[in-house]
């Protein structure tokens, strides 16, 4: 019992570390626990399944499943299920909407499945993506490395659409994610071949065109599910597009051929979040930055 209090106690303090060592997952975890606590949704029973499927993301992130047979040796399953279940009734029972009822109770009983279920014992099959063209090729590669959680994150958006307050808030954390596609620099070759077929306008249009692509089933769904409110629909579409232009034309403006990356980071998050809110920022700051990311293209491509 001592050796799992001060397991418990070390797995508490991890939290707090990580959340003080690491401020650009801290700031949106923190946002995210203040929003799953004062979240309201239609329905009583839609709380548990939420939760179990946060639950379910943790158990397969985690990489200390040989610590703990070393240092629990038969009672390792029993550790899982206890963090699992903790986790969960924080979630569940934090939540000042939720009253306990049947669906939370067979929640706890498939939680107790969790530690029979390895993570890395099933390995899901990774997607090519070939229908995605060539000339898109950061969100080419950013499926093909994060298949399952691209499309899960989709479907949240999609699932996000039975409120303004939701759709709004899914847009604001898949921003930051849609950021880190644009985040790696290709190499001076590849980008003096690419914009030697197509502008920077051209390459705007078409990763613009398959941005809203991917969100053109959250725009009908939105309006379907909210007709009176459909005008936020107008406003989403705004700053979805504005931050997403912004971000895309920060990359060729900072581009160096000899840096790995743009060093993209909450700071620039923030700016041009609280920009793209604003709209009349947004297009100044757009249009400086495409004058800028011009200039530095055709010091490696040309004219």
């Amino acid at each position: 019992m001592k050796k799992l209090i001060n397991h418990l106690k070390f797995r508490v303090s991890q939290s707090f570390r990580l959340l003080n060592l690491t401020p650009r997952a801290s700031i949106p975890a923190l946002l995210i626990f203040i929003v799953l606590i004062v979240m309201k949704l239609p329905e009583n029973y839609y709380y548990p399944p939420l939760f179990f499927i946060l639950t379910l993301l943790f158990h397969y992130e985690r990489k200390d499943i040989p610590f703990l047979k070393k240092v629990f040796v038969s009672s390792w399953r029993g550790v899982i299920v206890l963090e699992a279940a903790c986790i969960f009734s924080i979630l569940l029972f934090g939540n000042i909407h939720y009253q306990f009822e049947k669906t939370g109770l067979g929640s706890f009983l498939l939680i107790a499945l969790l530690g029979f279920l390895t993570p890395g014992a099933v390995t899901l099959p990774a997607w090519k993506w070939n229908f995605i063209p060539e000339d898109l090729f950061e969100w080419k590669s950013f499926f093909r490395k994060n298949s399952w959680m691209a499309v899960l994150g989709w479907m949240i958006v999609l699932l996000s659409c039975y409120h303004p307050a939701s759709l709004i808030l899914a847009g604001v954390f898949a921003l930051d994610y849609v950021s880190h596609i644009y985040e790696p620099n290709e190499n001076k070759e590849m980008l003096e071949m690419y914009f030697r077929k197509y502008t920077l306008k051209e390459k705007l249009r078409r990763n613009s065109l398959f941005f809203n692509g991917l969100l053109l089933p959250a725009y009908c769904l939105f309006m379907i599910l909210n007709p009176a409110e459909s005008l936020y629909v107008l406003y989403y579409f705004a700053f979805m597009n504005l931050y997403f232009l912004l971000i895309l034309t920060r990359k060729y403006k900072k581009y160096h051929y000899k840096e790995k990356n743009n060093y993209y980071n909450m700071g620039v998050y923030f700016e041009y979040f609280i920009c793209s809110m604003t709209v009349i920022p947004a297009i100044l700051l757009l249009k400086n930055n495409i004058k800028d990311a011009e200039q530095n293209i055709r010091t490696y491509a040309g004219d």
